[in-house]
């Protein structure tokens, strides 16, 4: 396949297979809105085939990093109604990437009355930065109540009809990173004893109603799921993550979401893409810190419909132009990943056969 002819994924219509992975990079506004310093970064990539947002929290307490934004208010729907009137106005599309970090959360990054929540009370032992970029612990966290699960299933499926009354594209659920739904699927962070722990059946429980939910809100065909089974992060573990994902796939499939966005680290434990492609009957958007030559060749495989980039995209807003016309690639400055500043977040330029 062709990485610059279009392609379908669900109900998004992409112009090219080229996806713009989710990034944090803590540049939102007081109330946790977009800002036009982000509107003008997402605009400047709108020419990649999708767009999928920074992770942005669908609650108050979903949220655990400094200055990620949200879409649970009605100053954060405008925020983000002004980003997807930008892109779309350039000729792209977009999805916001929903995350709730659960238990890796710094308490000083949160509003100071929301909690930290999790599916058990396990603390994670990886530090996060506080606002002042400084890693500390994080905080301890609650477990959740059996009964207060569904509302948390709804702040998602709350979120997802934000996002579409924002006029963005779809929403894609953050299962991976160690985030809340990965909490859940994980027997290293789930230790529940009622119907949501246990058994593999019902570790997957809250990201099968979760996606569930989301679906019936805005349609299955604007709905995209990302894992990555048995990645560590944020001290992450699970005992068996080929049977977590499988039988988590095997339930969502004949939901018909829009795709699955599969980041792909083969190891001699655990191919994800050879475990999840049989079982998958929908598109699958592979991640995997590509370059051209190597997002080519899984394409031509056929197993994968579109590829993704993350910090190519930071240095390069016309990464598809740079990669059409054989440009080569600006480098990142990584000491601006996350000052929540301009410098080295809307001043890379684009490319000239000049410069």
């Amino acid at each position: 396949m062709d990485i610059f002819s279009p392609v379908t994924l669900g109900a998004l219509r992409l112009a090219n297979r080229v996806v713009m992975a989710p990034m944090t990079r803590d540049r939102a506004g007081d109330a946790d809105e977009p800002t036009p310093l982000m509107l003008e970064y997402y605009r400047q990539r709108a020419s990649a085939g999708l767009i999928v947002t920074e992770g942005t929290q669908p609650s108050a307490t979903g949220k655990g990093y400094w200055r990620t934004p949200g879409l649970h208010d009605a100053v954060q729907v405008e925020g983000w109604r002004h980003v997807a009137d930008a892109v779309q106005g350039a000729g792209g599309s977009l999805v916001v990437q929903l995350m709730h970090v659960g238990r890796a959360a710094v308490a000083a990054n949160k509003a100071a009355d929301a909690e930290t929540v999790a599916p058990s009370a396990i603390a994670s032992r990886e530090p996060i930065a506080g606002p002042d970029g400084q890693p500390v612990p994080p905080a301890m966290p609650r477990a959740l109540e059996t009964a207060e699960i569904a509302g948390v299933v709804e702040e998602f499926a709350q979120a997802a009809r934000n996002a579409r009354a924002a006029g963005i594209d779809g929403v894609e659920l953050h299962c991976t990173s160690g985030y809340l739904p990965m909490q859940f699927l994980s027997t290293g962070s789930n230790r529940r004893t009622d119907g949501y722990g246990g058994a593999t059946a019902n570790r997957i429980r809250f990201v099968v109603e979760t996606l569930e939910a989301i679906a019936a809100a805005i349609g299955a065909d604007r709905v995209g799921l990302r894992v990555f089974p048995g990645n560590p992060y944020n001290d992450m573990q699970d005992d068996d993550p080929a049977d977590t994902y499988g039988a988590l796939i095997d339930a969502l499939d004949p939901l018909g979401l829009a795709y699955l966005h599969l980041i792909h680290y083969p190891t001699p434990e655990l191919d994800a893409l050879a475990l999840l492609r049989p079982r998958w009957s929908g598109p699958i958007i592979a991640n995997n810190g590509l370059r051209l030559d190597t997002a080519r060749a899984l394409l031509d495989t056929s197993t994968v419909d579109a590829v993704s980039f993350g910090r190519a995209f930071i240095s390069n807003p016309d990464l598809v132009e740079r990669f059409r016309v054989g440009a080569p690639l600006a480098r990142q400055d990584r000491d601006t990943f996350y000052t929540g500043e301009a410098k080295g977040y809307t001043d890379y330029p684009a490319w000239s056969a000049d410069s």
